[in-house]
């Protein structure tokens, strides 16, 4: 990197790195919306202002685009190992574009969720990524009315709409279906399923219900308030509890599969010898504990990133029109915790 004659960079500095003009990096770093500005360029120049190591002023930017420079990371529960991920990769994007994230907790209740709809509404901040589950798009639309895009991360299928609210999903039901169907494959005859309330656990009980009915197996469903351990703990308790003697155990998510697992090892139940356990998220607890949790991969910093990218279309204006919906990748990931029977 070259010497800086002040020791601080400007932006002539990066305009002469970027190889442009400094109206143009005006443009890209100064927050305001750049439509006409190709891709390649933006991203020369966001590379540019990184590599010198370029500060912009964050209030004289919020005077002259009338905007925040902070983007809104919603999620219902800040302490699951699932979403830190999911914020790094939002901040991958927003970092290079001179935008804060800041990320807040809704404990997955309507009322947190509308609160913060009405938070961001006041012009706190110019654009919202979040997880909400009990919030329908149309609820988003006054805050898309007051200028501010939003970009939810569902866990079912979606087709976009009118509504200019944007999609970013991976197939929960399809995912579901496919860990039933790989335990059903191991020779597994008897699956029961474990999930909290609240959020992704009707569509993947779903999946789970319709590959057992293909297979004409019997359904064995525990829904516990908390999608936590403790909540896993519970379930797996109420199962062992019950008469179905299961083979094999499948959790709407990580944690409960963690809960799962600790109910079973102080049963002294051997896992995945006696029974397996399958798990959803792929957090990164998923492959420390022991024996390895099989899961589901959903890519959270791919997701976020994604995210981010599309907002900042919006914010910028390359991006108009209607709702869009963007289906992301899933993978079963295949360790320990189950085998062929």
């Amino acid at each position: 990197m070259a010497m800086l004659a002040n020791g601080r960079a400007t932006q002539k500095d990066v305009a002469r790195a970027a190889g442009v003009s400094q109206a143009t990096v005006s443009m890209v770093l100064g927050g305001g919306s750049a439509p006409s500005i190709p891709a390649e360029t933006w991203a020369r120049i966001t590379k540019a202002a990184k590599d010198l190591g370029y500060v912009p002023n964050r209030f004289a930017q919020a005077l002259k685009t009338s905007r925040s420079m902070t983007i809104a990371c919603i999620v219902p529960d800040i302490t699951n190992p699932f979403y830190p991920s999911l914020i790094r990769g939002i901040q991958s994007v927003t970092d290079g574009l001179s935008y804060d994230v800041i990320a807040v907790n809704t404990d997955g209740t309507p009322e947190r969720e509308r609160h913060f709809l009405d938070w961001a509404r006041q012009g706190r901040v110019d654009g919202v990524i979040g997880v909400f589950f009990t919030l329908r798009a149309s609820d988003f639309s006054p805050l898309v009315e007051a200028g501010v895009p939003v970009v939810r991360i569902e866990s079912s299928k979606k087709r976009g709409g009118e509504i200019v609210v944007d999609d970013i999903y991976v197939d929960s039901f399809a995912a579901a279906l496919a860990v039933t169907d790989h335990l059903i494959g191991q020779g597994h005859k008897r699956i029961a399923m474990v999930a909290g309330r609240g959020g992704p656990q009707a569509t993947r009980i779903d999946g789970y219900r319709s590959a057992l009915a293909r297979a004409g197996y019997p359904e064995h469903v525990i829904i516990d308030e908390e999608f936590s351990e403790i909540g896993g703990t519970r379930a797996a308790e109420a199962i062992l509890a019950s008469t179905f003697q299961p083979t094999a155990i499948f959790a709407a998510n990580d944690l409960m599969a963690v809960g799962v697992m600790q109910a079973l090892r102080e049963h002294a139940i051997e896992i995945p010898k006696e029974i397996a356990v399958v798990g959803f998220d792929d957090i990164p607890a998923a492959k420390l504990v022991t024996p390895p949790l099989t899961t589901v991969a959903q890519f959270q910093w791919q997701m976020g990133a994604r995210a981010a990218q599309t907002l900042m279309e919006r914010l910028r204006g390359t991006k108009t029109g209607a709702g869009t919906a963007l289906e992301m990748p899933f993978e079963l990931i295949q360790r320990g915790s189950t085998r062929a029977i």
